[in-house]
């Protein structure tokens, strides 16, 4: 199905967001660093989703669905298709209703995600690492099992859940920001956010997306988004195609999307380690790493970003 309509989130579609999964959720710190100022040249306020609900800020999204369903929909069951952080999510918002939930991951999912999945309660069905298997393998298992699709990002519901991140963030710096930054993948996030910030601020909002899973800067350049697209990236959480709610939404709030490199990535993850001391995984560096890589864009800006999650395998860390 293709939305080609104008953008029919709200801000205040966000706020009763909030109030729905308030009571389910963590409002997570905002953290600085003078000593990560100082290195990268502006002031920086980091949302800390890596310490919400299964460690990432998708407990938002797929909490607001849940909430949001019908008790005949919830016994029935959900499914979704992840790479880990939303399908965990998922599994997790399920569990608190006892919805059975499925979830369609791909076979190249870092094991630390699957095993996250699993430990919520979740049924996984393994396939093949692209788009097409995971959404073909969701269409099969909903027409014999007769689920309730919760997709990863292109949603209204998850889309204004995610949005609720910014929504704290912005009320809980008691100062003007000049951009809030968030990384992009299907889009939920950024689309989000942009909504929250732009309501609640004169910030400007910049998504950041690695060079080698880089369709969604491609088509907010071009503007039209790419339907079809093969990622190579460290930043597994960002290997999704942006969905076409959150393009359109994106390409009507967002002011910017910048790349950064695989290099830049890991530079900026370990910064973020050793500078911050708290643990965050590759996808969640790519805001910082953009900054790295185009620093003239940020100088003595104050600048907010938020750090999506912290689901990383420790066995197998990029250093």
């Amino acid at each position: 199905m293709d939305y080609t309509g104008a953008m029919t989130i709200t801000i205040d579609d966000i706020q009763q967001a909030h109030r729905r999964i308030e009571p389910y959720i963590h409002c997570t710190p905002v953290i600085q660093s003078r000593a990560l100022n100082e290195i990268i040249g502006c002031e920086l306020f980091f949302k800390a989703e890596n310490l919400q609900k299964i460690g990432a800020f998708k407990a938002r999204g797929a909490c607001n669905a849940i909430v949001s369903m019908d008790k005949a929909s919830l016994q029935q069951g959900v499914i979704t298709h992840s790479s880990g952080n939303h399908g965990a999510a998922l599994a997790w918002a399920a569990a608190l209703k006892n919805s059975p939930c499925t979830v369609v991951m791909p076979s190249n999912a870092p094991e630390v995600k699957k095993a996250a999945v699993a430990g919520y309660g979740a049924t996984i069905e393994l396939c093949q690492p692209t788009m097409a298997a995971r959404e073909d393998t969701v269409t099969k298992l909903i027409e014999q099992q007769g689920l309730q699709l919760v997709h990863p990002y292109d949603s209204d519901v998850i889309i204004a859940g995610q949005g609720t991140a910014a929504l704290e963030m912005v009320k809980q710096i008691d100062q003007p920001v000049d951009i809030v930054m968030a990384p992009i993948g299907g889009g939920g996030l950024l689309g989000g956010t942009a909504i929250s910030v732009k309501a609640l601020s004169s910030a400007q909002v910049i998504g950041a997306e690695p060079e080698q899973a880089n369709d969604a800067w491609l088509g907010f350049n071009r503007g039209s988004r790419l339907a079809e697209f093969t990622p190579d990236t460290i930043a597994d959480g960002l290997r999704a195609t942006v969905g076409v709610r959150n393009f359109n939404v994106i390409r009507d709030s967002v002011d910017n999307i910048l790349l950064c490199s695989e290099a830049r990535i890991v530079e900026a993850m370990r910064l973020i380690w050793t500078r911050l001391k708290v643990i965050v995984e590759p996808s969640c560096a790519v805001p910082l790493a953009a900054i790295m890589d185009q620093p003239e864009q940020f100088q003595g800006k104050r600048v907010a970003i938020i750090l999506t999650g912290g689901n990383v395998d420790l066995d197998a860390l990029p250093w």
